[in-house]
């Protein structure tokens, strides 16, 4: 290889090399860079000088600002034009595995479903110890853990792809029916 590196190649190595043009969605490339160092979104706020919130909106596609993207090319040693090139291609020119965007969105809603869960004990822990101090002693707690874990259950069967008929799977299967043909 002659030095340049291409999309795909950021994910492989570790970025020895400096990319001129890395042609990439510019959230999914960010969000990868991140990833492959092993940091969470605040670290990555932490080093790079910008808040949590900057990082989740420029990872869910909100546009960063110029300035936004120079902290991540210098912490991530890219020069600020690839990232600067990836954010302005038009989408259809963008060259994004689709293998990497289902995973990204895999884990997405993975994380999604983990802060929820955490979420439901925390609170239902808090109203459970309420409940204690309250005389006299209903269970009234329960009428916020039983509906509220259900539903975190359903949560839970959707993101892990466990109902049949809401699955990705289901859903191709059932277009190539109707359409008579694969696709």
């Amino acid at each position: 290889m002659s030095g340049e590196c291409r999309g795909r190649d950021v994910v492989a190595s570790d970025l020895s090399c400096h990319c001129p043009a890395v042609t990439d969605d510019s959230p999914l490339l960010i969000q990868k860079l991140r990833v492959q160092r092993g940091w969470s979104q605040e670290q990555l706020a932490t080093v790079s000088g910008l808040s949590t919130r900057t990082i989740q909106r420029i990872e869910r596609g909100q546009n960063p600002s110029a300035e936004s993207l120079k902290a991540l090319a210098a912490v991530f040693e890219v020069e600020f034009s690839a990232l600067k090139e990836a954010q302005m291609e038009p989408l259809d020119n963008r060259h994004v595995s689709s293998e990497e965007a289902l995973a990204f969105a895999k884990v997405r809603r993975i994380k999604g479903f983990y802060m929820h869960a955490i979420e439901y004990a925390l609170i239902i822990a808090f109203l459970a110890v309420m409940n204690a101090f309250v005389t006299p002693r209903h269970l009234w707690v329960q009428w916020a853990a039983i509906p509220w874990g259900l539903v975190l259950a359903v949560h839970g069967l959707r993101v892990f792809d466990r109902i049949p008929f809401l699955s990705g799977d289901w859903e191709r299967r059932e277009v190539e029916k109707l359409l008579g043909r694969k696709l």
